[in-house]
């Protein structure tokens, strides 16, 4: 990876990752910082294992977990734009399975206490996340037992078995209410396997992984590859997720990712590089294409950083609240800056993944930032957001 000569201090953000190793927060880091399409900051820092003794490297691969999200939703933007669909289209229109949804009623503790579904879901509300799924995993509903009883993010269904079991459940919210985080994008997965004729991941590496040059970027780790995937790490205390002090966490996590598996999850199934990742930011932050490869127009790009939330709706989860933040087609949207950034963040779009996968792109400023590590949970930590503000006061 080239880096452009600059005039940017960026040691007091290499210095901040080297705190969060040295107390034991994290294992090890990357960072990427980018002006335009142009590389002014790569760092590597720490372990790629820490108990082989096994340094982080350029094609380090990771499992890049809702890190996937963006790309799903850039595919699936392909093809609204090759005419496959609108996006107010009622999903079951291209789905039948997920025709006659029931919902649960208004304050029911029992996921048997369902009505009739009104108004169906769209493709748009899969997008942002308020089409009324659930996740099975944040507990935020009676219906996420019945995910757990149907196993459907264990990786041992097809998106089409998932869709057929997810058919006969209720929903968790009534679609247009709340944004719920959810099982949605890998929904959209499905969706593009319909309006595609491909498989998900073949539909991937055609639309989006070979034109970039996304070499390393899929569903598993290929045995060739195994001596580069990172350990994955937990908190030592589940209870205290932020206290430093970290332990190796099992694979089979996700449904594990050193065999191929039936289950191509657009929520979160792809493990990728820094590098990999690096060019598909690149070629957001050319309007949709990285030299002479366009994979979206520019204003459906501009469409996707549009919130697409009803008025009123919060970007919330179980816990808390995501502060001065809205959701377009796929990506989260800062409204106001965080505390220690420029005015120019408001505007920037992003999003990450749970074991510590963040990347953030910035309009206004013309900037963009990738931070791949991997500490579950990770996204949303601080070691995030410092990135991010420190970055900020470097280059603005």
């Amino acid at each position: 990876m080239n880096v452009r000569p600059n005039r940017y201090d960026f040691s007091p953000m290499h210095e901040a990752l080297a705190k969060r190793i040295e107390d034991g927060f994290l294992v090890m880091a990357a960072t990427v910082v980018l002006e335009g399409q142009d590389v002014v900051d790569l760092h590597l820092a720490g372990h790629r294992d820490r108990e082989a003794g096994a340094s982080i490297a350029l094609d380090s691969i990771y499992r890049i977990y809702s890190n996937t999200k963006p790309i799903t939703s850039v595919a699936a933007m392909t093809l609204w734009e090759a005419g496959k669909f609108d996006l107010d289209d009622p999903v079951e229109k291209h789905l039948p399975a997920l025709s006659g949804l029931t919902v649960l009623r208004e304050g029911a503790t029992d996921a048997a206490d369902a009505e009739p579904l009104d108004t169906p879901p769209t493709v748009r509300q899969l997008m942002c996340h308020n089409a009324g799924f659930s996740y099975g995993f944040l507990m935020e509903s009676p219906v996420d037992a019945l995910y757990q009883a149907e196993g459907l993010l264990t990786g041992r269904l097809s998106l089409t078995e998932m869709v057929e079991r997810l058919g006969k459940l209720p929903l968790a919210r009534r679609p247009g209410k709340r944004f719920q985080y959810s099982v949605a994008t890998d929904v959209l997965a499905r969706l593009v396997e319909v309006w595609s004729g491909q498989r998900f991941g073949d539909y991937l590496a055609a639309s989006i992984f070979e034109p970039l040059g996304m070499v390393d970027t899929g569903f598993h780790v290929p045995a060739a590859k195994h001596g580069r995937f990172c350990a994955n790490y937990a908190p030592v205390d589940p209870l205290d997720p932020l206290k430093p002090g970290i332990v190796a966490a099992p694979e089979s996590l996700g449904g594990g990712y050193l065999e191929p598996k039936p289950f191509q999850s657009g929520g979160g199934g792809l493990v990728s590089t820094v590098g990999d990742y690096t060019r598909f930011v690149q070629m957001l932050m050319g309007d949709g294409a990285l030299g002479d490869t366009r994979i979206l127009d520019a204003a459906t790009l501009a469409e996707m950083r549009r919130n697409q939330l009803p008025d009123g709706v919060a970007v919330e989860f179980p816990m808390w609240v995501m502060p001065d933040t809205v959701f377009g087609l796929g990506f989260a949207i800062k409204t106001a800056p965080a505390a220690g950034e420029p005015d120019v963040a408001v505007g920037e779009y992003h999003w990450g993944g749970m074991a510590g996968t963040h990347s953030w792109m910035s309009p206004a400023a013309g900037i963009a930032g990738i931070i791949f590590t991997q500490r579950l949970p990770g996204f949303w930590h601080p070691f995030s957001q410092d990135f991010k503000r420190l970055v900020y006061q470097a280059v603005c």
